[in-house]
């Protein structure tokens, strides 16, 4: 007998008729049988599902038979039950184990009556022998259906979960921050219990060409998985942000550092879930100036609240750079090399006004450099290195630049 994909092809047309008039009793057999030996649909038998799985029952036999009758029927319509079928599996929080299950018990009942009736009506061996494989052939394609919708399902369930997620990030984010009845709201839809304080880790930004969207919202999620203990992580508003619930915690800062590993990351200050965002926009505006290079901290856990004055500083960078450029005007006009000298001897002798001996040691020139420096400083610059607020004025000039 030739080989076929689809065995129910060369099973004789007349089967048909001769199995027809078993499949009413057969279902319940089957069904008894699935409740006996399935233990997972033991109780489920009981409810709609059981009623949906008997209709399964019945439509599979009578599209069997009518497959032996007509190879190639419309199926569209009963193949969608055994989609659905594996769609409800995932809806009731089971695996596939047990459907598939089912569908093996069903074959092999299915077999043994099929035989007897196939005998009973005259059946050739051959034509038995044919119908066997295509039972079993024919299970393998309802199981592929199955776990198709199975899958579906899955795809949706996570995709639903992953969009609940970014929602609930953003509105954590979000600047000015929403009503605390939306947040709520999105939090419990996400199956995130609100916790009293959090603060916002960011491990990345979008600026400048780096990271898109999707590529933050993966950077974060990821993230979010390796600090487990409620973290949630998603992109919102172009930087990959992860909540982290009572930061203080602990251990957790020591979490926090493995988690991260040697990609830099900024952490906010801790805050309560209604502030979110200030702890948010502070991170973000950690990681900023880290990936520039504009902070001393070469850890790779950066954390806001030690560098506040660089945040202050580069807070509004249009009034910094006028600051930079109105106090120190003076050196505007020099060459390169004098204007870097007098600028490095400027911030030291600031650090440590009048001690001479302490600059030229930070410097490493000797005192009498140094002295030269200053007076050419007290020229450029006159009684402003005498006067406090002045001497301010300059080392803010100094570290912006």
């Amino acid at each position: 007998m030739e080989a076929t994909s689809r065995p129910y092809e060369v099973v004789p047309p007349e089967a048909a008729d001769v199995l027809r008039p078993v499949l009413p009793g057969l279902a319940n057999e089957m069904i008894a049988a699935i409740a006996r030996e399935v233990p997972g649909y033991a109780r489920a038998m009981e409810g709609e599902f059981g009623q949906v799985l008997r209709l399964g029952v019945e439509v599979a036999l009578n599209r069997f038979v009518d497959l032996l009758a007509d190879p190639e029927p419309d199926a569209a319509g009963s193949r969608r039950t055994y989609v659905d079928l594996g769609r409800g599996e995932f809806q009731a929080g089971r695996s596939l184990d047990a459907l598939l299950a089912a569908y093996r018990v069903g074959a092999r009942l299915a077999w043994r009556r099929f035989v007897d009736a196939g005998v009973a009506g005259g059946l050739s061996p051959n034509a038995i022998y044919a119908l066997g494989e295509a039972i079993f052939a024919y299970i393998d394609e309802l199981s592929a259906e199955s776990a198709e919708g199975y899958a579906e399902e899955q795809t949706a369930a996570a995709g639903e979960s992953e969009r609940r997620r970014r929602r609930l990030v953003r509105l954590l984010a979000q600047d000015p921050p929403p009503g605390q009845e939306a947040v709520r709201t999105a939090a419990a839809a996400a199956g995130w219990p609100l916790p009293r304080g959090i603060a916002a880790l960011v491990a990345a930004t979008g600026d400048g060409g780096a990271p898109g969207e999707a590529l933050l919202d993966s950077i974060a999620g990821r993230l979010a998985r390796r600090l487990g203990e409620g973290a949630i992580g998603a992109e919102a508003f172009g930087a990959a942000i992860v909540f982290v619930p009572d930061p203080d915690a602990p251990g957790r800062r020591r979490r926090l550092e493995a988690a991260i590993g040697d990609h830099p990351a900024a952490l906010g200050p801790t805050v309560e879930w209604a502030e979110g965002a200030r702890s948010a926009r502070r991170a973000i505006a950690t990681q900023r100036l880290a990936v520039a290079g504009k902070l001393p901290d070469r850890a790779p856990l950066i954390v806001a609240e030690d560098h506040l004055a660089d945040l202050l500083l580069t807070a509004d960078p249009v009034l910094a750079a006028d600051l930079a450029a109105a106090r120190l005007a003076p050196l505007a006009d020099l060459a390169d090399g004098p204007r870097a000298r007098l600028t490095e001897t400027l911030a030291a002798w600031l650090d440590r006004p009048g001690q001479v001996q302490a600059v030229a040691a930070t410097l490493g020139v000797h005192p009498q450099t140094v002295r030269y420096r200053v007076r050419q400083l007290r020229d450029l610059f006159g009684e402003r290195l005498e006067d406090p607020e002045a001497r301010f004025e300059l080392a803010l000039a100094l570290r912006v630049g």
